[in-house]
This record gives C-alpha cells, structure tokens and sequence, in this order.
C-alpha cells in the first residue's frame, strides 16, 4: 500500500502497544522505535517503524524529514470544563487566603458564579471563548478532549453548552466527546428544592439522549453537592439509557465515590485526592481508570492523589488537565504531565501511557486512537527535543515542534495552522 505521506528522520517514537486498560507495572512499557518513520494515508496509520519507509513510497507521496525529532501519540485530556462564560480572577485572593473551595460555592460564587456568566452568555460567545482554548490546548499536542456541561444546570442552558461542544466537534480540528453534567451543582432556584432538582435532571437526562448531545454522564459526589445515594440513583439511571458513566469521586472527602464507580461499573473515577485504601484495591480489580487531575491540587493547595500507590497496586491510572474557570485555569497540558511526574513521582513512561492509550480506553476511543499503531488515527505530536524524560524535566514551556491529526498538520513551529 502506497502513502499519502510519510514523516521519516524520526530520532525516537514513543508509544504504548498495551492492551488497556494498562495497569500497574505494565504502564512503565512504552516502546521506542530509533530512526523510524511513520506512513499515512487517508489520514489513517498504514506504516511504522524503523528506516525510511522506502516500500511505501510512490510518485506522489509527500515527504517530510522530521530531522531528528521525537515522537509522541497525540495527547488526550479526559476531563475539561471547556465550554464557560466569563472568569473567577475574582476568587483568586479568597483563595490565597485560606477560604475554602466549597466555602466559596455555598456563599454564591464558585460554580454558581460561573453558571450566571455562562447562561447570560450567547451561543457564539461560549462558541469562540472554547475555540480559543481548543488552539491553545492544541499548541501543547491534544489532539482529544472530553468536554462536561454543568454550568448551565437547567435543561435550555446545558444543552446550549452541549450543543457547543457538538458544533466545536465538528468545526475544530480536535476530537471532542460530550458529558453531560448537570450534576456539578444545585442552581441557586432550587436551593432547598434538590429533590425537585434531580427529578427535573433525570428527565433532562433523557432527553438529551434522544438529542445525542452527549456520550456520558458525570456527577460530582461530594459533601454539599451531591450524595453517595444520590450519585447511585442518578448514575444508575443514566446507564440504563446507555450512557457511558463517570464521575467526580472523593476530592475532597474520603465518601466512597471511587468503590461506588467500581460497583457501578464507570468508565472513570475523577480527582481521587480523598481515596480510601480499601477503594484502591477495588479499582486494581476492576477495569475502572483512576483519572487523576494534577493541576486541581497544584491550584487549590491540595494534597495530591496517590497516584504513585495507585500504579504500584495495580490501578490503570490516567491523568487529565481539569481546565475550568475556578480549580484549575489553564490549557497548558504538558503543565498538568509535569506535575504530574515532578508531585506525583510518577516515570515519564507512566505519564505517556496516562495521558494516551488509559484516556483512549475510558473515553471508548482505544480502537481508534492513544497510540501509534497500523490502522489507528494518524494523531501524533513532534517534539524538538532529545528523548522522552526532557518533556517532563524542563518543565513550563511548550516543547511541541508539530502537531497532526488524523495526518494533517494542525500546528507547526508552535502555531496553528490557519488554513484548517
């Protein structure tokens, strides 16, 4: 088979050939091809390996020399709140100040601050704020990303941002997978009314599935916000329609979040810094991905999850960068994977592997997509730089050279290209 293109000077390729979800010990094994090359056609891989690639090539074939660049699979962030109105600069210095996160939520502001700017935003208005962030993300190598709803927690405004992420999936380059979440908070109409709430939310649920405007559901389990009993009733509903299920789970109290996801069988348990031992275990038995947010902690002056333990007693562990307006405000992806590594002592093969092939698993994307391999998607990012471990060691700046998806050049020397 003949290419469309072939990438050849490829000093190192780094990728996972696990079968997820990769646990445990098993995430350390990252395969590094030296000299290789990497072919596509119709935006598929259809050859890699070591060489130039010289069987592949044909009359026609684009050619491009990689001089002695690295390699990576795109990268996939698991857990976003993209889609938002307005900023919470204003919160900054209560938090500087010691006052707590859900202190802020229950005085008005928080999430609830967020959903005022985001309902009196306009479509396009949240349309061209998320783009924005979507090039940025892509600067830094994400080719994927899972956006949630939840600022909007009422059916006319969650679907407006759901059906941001719909059009967003269809105009940006990047893959963009839809969660509903109108389980983040209780909208300030229904304080003293949360029953009224989540019966009005599990016919939204509904809904929405016969729009397909979303893939998953989400639910944030949390004191103050929503119950381990309520999390059950709300999510045992949704994968009765057959939503894929997650949810945020024990960041900041030790409830049980995580073993109630085993139990019900989530793809995803989120954030995690509050985990019972016991929940560990549960998850090193099961197929549920531990999906660690990193930049959270570092915002909030949190206590990191234990994600070294995790991996060492068999967890699949994956890490997302949480970008949203109030706990973690930034694009910067490898950011998040340098926290992740430097606070969380995990190897750069362990941090490749959580942000590829484990996000792929547990977004249901593993077939397509989170490593280089024969007939995936041609997603995959350049780095100008000597081996894997630099990425994560000179920390702060962006590394990405190029980045390509689906085998087209979405970002060269850093920018985007505009033509897409």
């Amino acid at each position: 088979m003949h290419a469309d293109r072939i990438i050849y000077h490829i000093k190192s390729i780094y990728t996972s050939e696990q079968v997820p979800p990769v646990k445990g010990k098993s995430m350390s094994l990252i395969k590094e091809i030296k000299d290789g090359f990497i072919a596509i056609k119709d935006g598929k891989i259809i050859g890699i390996g070591e060489g130039e690639g010289d069987s592949y090539i044909h009359s026609e074939t684009e050619l491009i020399d990689a001089h002695q660049m690295i390699m990576i699979p795109g990268l996939i962030d698991s857990h976003t709140h993209l889609v938002h109105g307005g900023s919470r600069e204003y919160e900054y210095e209560k938090l500087q100040k010691g006052t707590p996160y859900l202190e802020i939520l229950n005085q008005g502001g928080g999430i609830l601050g967020t959903v005022m700017h985001t309902r009196n935003a306009s479509f396009e208005e949240l349309y061209h704020k998320a783009y924005h962030s979507l090039d940025l993300m892509m600067t830094y190598g994400v080719t994927t990303v899972e956006s949630k709803s939840g600022y909007g927690l009422s059916f006319e405004h969650e679907t407006k941002q759901l059906r941001v992420n719909q059009r967003l999936n269809d105009h940006h380059p990047i893959r963009v997978l839809s969660t509903y979440m109108g389980a983040h908070a209780v909208p300030k109409e229904y304080i003293g009314r949360k029953n009224e709430y989540m019966l009005s939310m599990m016919e939204d649920i509904k809904k929405i599935k016969d729009l397909e405007l979303a893939e998953a559901v989400d639910v944030f389990c949390e004191e103050g916000v929503f119950s381990v009993d309520e999390t059950n009733m709300i999510l045992e509903h949704a994968k009765s329609l057959g939503y894929q299920i997650k949810m945020h789970a024990d960041e900041i109290h030790p409830l049980g979040g995580a073993g109630l996801g085993v139990k019900l069988g989530c793809s995803s348990v989120d954030h995690l810094m509050a985990i019972k031992n016991v929940d560990i275990d549960l998850l090193a038995q099961s197929n549920t991905v531990a999906n660690v947010l990193p930049g959270t902690s570092f915002y909030l002056k949190k206590g990191y999850a234990k994600a070294r333990e995790m991996i060492d007693r068999g967890v699949a562990l994956s890490i997302a960068g949480d970008y949203n307006p109030g706990s973690c405000p930034t694009e910067n992806f490898q950011l998040i994977m340098q926290l992740a590594s430097n606070q969380m002592k995990l190897t750069p093969e362990e941090v490749l592997t959580a942000v590829t092939i484990n996000p792929a698993y547990h977004l249901g994307l593993s077939s397509s997509k989170g490593s280089l391999e024969v007939s995936k998607d041609a997603d995959f990012v350049l780095l100008d730089i000597p081996n894997l471990t630099y990425m994560l060691y000179h920390f702060g700046i962006n590394h990405t050279k190029d980045v390509y998806i689906k085998g087209k050049k979405v970002v060269s020397d850093q920018k985007v290209v505009k033509s897409l």
